[in-house]
């Protein structure tokens, strides 16, 4: 692989990387709502956790531009206050990687907060553990495997995003051109296709490494929620 390959790849590790990093702590949040708590309103919001998915990513993307765009209602907020954009920045194209591969992070992780054992957590409690004692020494050991599963299910979704990335943020190289907008590019072109391959075959050893660990962690998880 050229150089100019191999900056591709670490800028798309970069951005799945960066994606998953500011995800996982909003999925998380989000699961334990969906996971605990009954209120009004909690369909509609599992509805909107699993719009990515089925709305088309070229619809997602011009929603991203539309709002975080430089003349967005956040983004210009941020250009003016911050000097700080998304559109047409690697920071976009993390941004829409994360929005896509939201889904996948929470529902591994409501599961895992479905199976943990309340009992458990209430004993600790009866036995003088503080909230963010149980939280942390309990709850969390149990929910760990559901944690790994979402973030590296999220981070095999955010390197292969691609319709909302080129909405949002175009196809610019050395900036926002991840693995699956440089194939694309490469495929446009008449002599591109052994650099094309190369970057699939890539893509595929990533995508089938994040896919295996995944299932070994559900497998682990299970067995878990089983003892």
């Amino acid at each position: 692989m050229s150089v100019e390959e191999w900056g591709i790849v670490r800028l798309a590790v970069q951005v799945a990387l960066t994606a998953i990093l500011f995800a996982l702590p909003i999925a998380f949040g989000v699961a334990w709502l969906l996971a605990r708590y009954e209120f009004r309103g909690k369909g509609l919001l599992q509805a909107l956790v699993t719009l990515p998915l089925v709305l088309p990513p070229v619809v997602t993307g011009y929603a991203l531009l539309v709002v975080f765009g430089a003349r967005g209602a956040i983004g210009s907020f941020l250009l003016e206050h911050t000097g700080f954009e998304f559109a047409f920045r690697w920071t976009g194209a993390a941004l829409a990687a994360g929005v896509m591969a939201f889904p996948l992070i929470v529902r591994p992780l409501r599961m895992a907060i479905e199976t943990v054992d309340q009992g458990l957590e209430e004993a600790a409690g009866t036995l003088g553990a503080t909230r963010s004692m149980v939280f942390f020494t309990v709850t969390l050991p149990l929910v760990l495997p559901g944690i790994l599963a979402g973030a590296v299910l999220g981070f095999a979704k955010a390197l292969g995003e691609f319709g909302a990335t080129i909405s949002f943020v175009s196809n610019i190289p050395g900036e926002t051109q991840t693995l699956s907008l440089a194939i694309y590019a490469l495929l446009q072109s008449p002599d591109g296709d052994a650099a094309a391959l190369r970057l699939i075959g890539v893509s595929v050893a990533i995508a089938l490494l994040a896919v295996i660990a995944s299932e070994w962690l559900a497998r682990r998880m299970q067995r878990a929620g089983g003892r």
